[in-house]
């Protein structure tokens, strides 16, 4: 283990321990308002009129009339409006925004207001779809030759449903107008989509708008690009009535209207040589985007991009859609599209291997793609790749193949089950982005005292990242932990080092901010102040191209692959874990129990993903919209994991971390379901797989 991997105390665990973080329902603000938002009750209509009762002293609507620049919300594509004007395109679409100074008086004011609608007819369905938010192809090799030449092909399609992000603290945002400038106060992870949402919506410059993160009680996508919705709605509000505002979602409006994983149906086509070789692969990807594109294209490329998962496929044909839908808007949650694909595929391979004839871990390590090996867009594993390595000492530790074959043609109520997946993910924005887009700004400040202290825009929620990040520095500078100081970013003091989204902040501001400790080493002068300042670098990778969908997606890769063991009670159609297991490739570990934290905490949310967490739209409207209904896992449903990182350093990393946070979440649901299918002998295509899809599927 590397020295920096040693686990030290987090920063920030004494003010959480103690109870003394102050998180954005703990602020309180002279002459505060309370506000609350009218939602749509309608999936598509016009707004024909809105009665507002006459409202006492104090109290205040708030819409689009009101709102000084554009009533659109900035994201990759704007088209989103801040407040309805004359359409709705959901159940939950704000309409106004009503504030005053008691809350409670503010949520029956909201009860009185009607709104006259006439319906048109909604589309509810990826099937009913017609409009797409976005779409793109690519392919690789000669897949159509391929195909006409083939010996056989097999045809599969794979479903997988939402998933909430279920964090712990929900949406919130508190706004104040002062002096020709808003301040934004709210819990989030990216500060500067905040504030340039914000400055689209009230016509300000960069002067006048000020984001701060206040401290972040999780959020796993769920708060990437959403704060900035409330936050431009808060904002017009402050700006229009002159007082501060806050609005704080409660657990219901939260899960029923907020973003979500978004829904998808994968269809393959595998064509395979008279010797069972797998010879192309021709796949079709929908995933449903709701009722606006948000980040769904960004999303989408994740997921053509890892349709065939760790695989070398010579002959490749890949297209995908986003489609619009009048159902809740889908957006970032941890692995970003990827989850998706890597059940489809690990599944497929498992079929394959069934009907071949051959364990599923042979067929899936004759196809393993090696350093040097092509990309599925034509770009190249430039990095070591040590899966076979993860796949030894994970056999070691779980015994998977001996049990796998032992576990087949079992009879009787009980029967175990077992299953293995293997999986990476691309560290780092898509294709070019960090490069022409985000443009990433790390800084150091180093103080007459000489502590040092950080100056980024990335969050803490809960990951560890002020941690991780100052180890890295104190690490270079040769101080103390305790002389590096980081605070929750404000965007009046921070660059815009990019957001924490992706898998990027430790292996990219990380290193950042590596590269700037080592240049103020270089130059160290006790007592006196010194700024370094450190801007991005792209690599030399194979140039990516947006318009053909080809060239190096990501600058370098992480990789994992997981055993999951099941019973199953096949009168009940229920399954308990028995084992759980975890290899993972994340470069250098900068501090390992948080990664092992990120490790376990992942695999089970992928678990929660495969097997429980039901969600449905029901005409328009999420059903399942509390912790009580909506399941996720708790102590009772898991069991201790088994899990071990494999040191492979990247040169371009901290120390040579790479991105950690969204792998471990990846690999666990094609285990899961492959340990189901094992113990049960019935192919799966769906999750999640709870137990009334078990027991139609036994």
């Amino acid at each position: 283990m590397h020295e920096i991997s040693k686990p030290v105390i987090k920063k920030d665990h004494h003010e959480k321990m103690s109870g003394s973080a102050v998180y954005i329902a703990d602020f309180k603000m002279e002459n505060m308002l309370y506000a609350r938002i009218l939602r749509s009750t309608k999936a598509c209509a016009t707004i024909e009129s809105i009665h507002v009762p006459p409202l006492e002293e104090g109290y205040s609507i708030v819409d689009y009339k009101d709102i000084p620049g554009k009533n659109i919300l900035k994201v990759v594509t704007s088209e989103q409006p801040i407040f309805a004007e004359h359409q709705v395109r959901f159940i939950g679409e704000p309409i106004l925004l009503l504030a005053g100074p008691d809350e409670k008086r503010v949520n029956t004011l909201l009860k009185q207001i009607e709104v006259t609608y006439t319906e048109n007819t909604p589309v509810l369905t990826m099937e009913q779809a017609t409009e797409c938010a976005a779409e793109y192809s690519y392919k690789k090799g000669t897949p159509e030759e391929v195909f006409k030449q083939t010996d056989l092909i097999i045809d599969e399609t794979f479903e997988t449903g939402y998933q909430e992000q279920a964090y712990i603290e929900p949406q919130g945002i508190i706004a104040s107008y002062q002096n020709g400038k808003v301040t934004i106060y709210g819990s989030m992870q990216c500060p500067y989509y905040v504030k340039d949402a914000v400055m689209q919506t009230m016509g300000f410059g960069p002067g006048a708008v000020q984001i701060v993160q206040t401290t972040t009680g999780g959020g796993f996508g769920g708060k990437e690009d959403y704060p900035s919705l409330i936050g431009c709605q808060v904002a017009v509000a402050a700006y229009k009535i002159g007082k501060p505002i806050r609005l704080i979602f409660g657990r219901r409006e939260d899960m029923a209207f907020t973003t979500k994983r978004h829904p998808g149906k994968l269809i393959y086509h595998v064509a395979l040589n008279q010797d069972n070789t797998i010879v192309g692969m021709d796949v079709d990807i929908t995933l449903d985007a709701g009722a606006y594109a948000g980040l769904s294209s960004v999303v989408l490329q994740r997921s053509l991009i890892t349709a065939i998962g760790v695989y070398n496929i010579p002959n490749l044909k890949v297209h995908g859609r986003a489609v619009l839908t009048n159902t809740v808007p889908t957006g970032a949650f941890r692995g970003f599209g990827a989850p998706q694909s890597f059940f489809a595929i690990e599944s497929l391979m498992n079929h394959l291997a069934e009907r071949i004839g051959v364990p599923p871990l042979e067929l899936k390590k004759k196809y393993l793609v090696k350093q040097g090996d092509t990309t599925s867009t034509s770009g190249m594993f430039h990095d070591p790749v040590k899966m076979d390595e993860m796949i030894e000492k994970l056999e070691k530790l779980s015994g998977y193949s001996e049990k796998q074959q032992r576990y087949l043609g079992q009879t009787g109520r009980y029967r175990n089950g077992v299953g293995i997946s293997l999986f990476l993910h691309g560290c780092g924005f898509t294709g070019s982005a960090e490069r022409d887009f985000i443009k990433s700004v790390a800084k150091l400040v180093k103080h007459e005292d000489d502590t040092v202290e950080i100056l980024v825009s990335n969050t803490d929620m809960g990951q560890g990242l002020k941690t991780t990040l100052s180890k890295v520095v104190a690490q270079v500078l040769e101080i103390p932990l305790s002389h590096v100081l980081i605070s929750n970013p404000d965007t009046d003091i921070v660059p815009n080092s990019g957001p924490t989204v992706a898998s990027r902040s430790l292996m990219i501001v990380g290193r950042l901010l590596e590269k700037a400790a080592l240049r103020m080493k270089a130059d160290w002068k006790t007592g006196v102040p010194q700024v370094i300042e450190q801007h991005y670098v792209h690599p030399d990778l194979i140039p990516w191209d947006m318009s053909i969908f080809s060239g190096d997606a990501y600058p370098t890769y992480s990789w994992g692959a997981n055993v999951v063991e099941v019973e199953v009670d096949t009168l009940l159609a229920t399954t308990r874990l028995t084992g759980v297991w975890g290899a993972f490739d994340v470069g250098t570990a900068i501090d390992s129990t948080i990664m092992k934290g990120q490790m376990e905490g992942g695999m089970l949310q992928g678990l929660g993903y495969a097997s429980m967490e039901k969600m449905e739209s029901v005409n328009g409207m999420i059903k399942q919209c509390s912790i009580t209904d909506y399941m996720i896992p708790t102590a009772k449903d898991t069991i201790p994991f088994e899990t071990i990182l494999i040191d492979n350093p990247y040169q371009e990393g901290p120390f040579g971390a790479k991105g950690a946070g969204e792998l471990t979440l990846i690999g666990a649901a094609p285990a899961y379901t492959a340990a189901v299918e094992n113990a049960i002998g019935k192919a799966v295509y769906q999750i999640p797989l709870f137990p009334e899809r078990i027991m139609e599927v036994l």
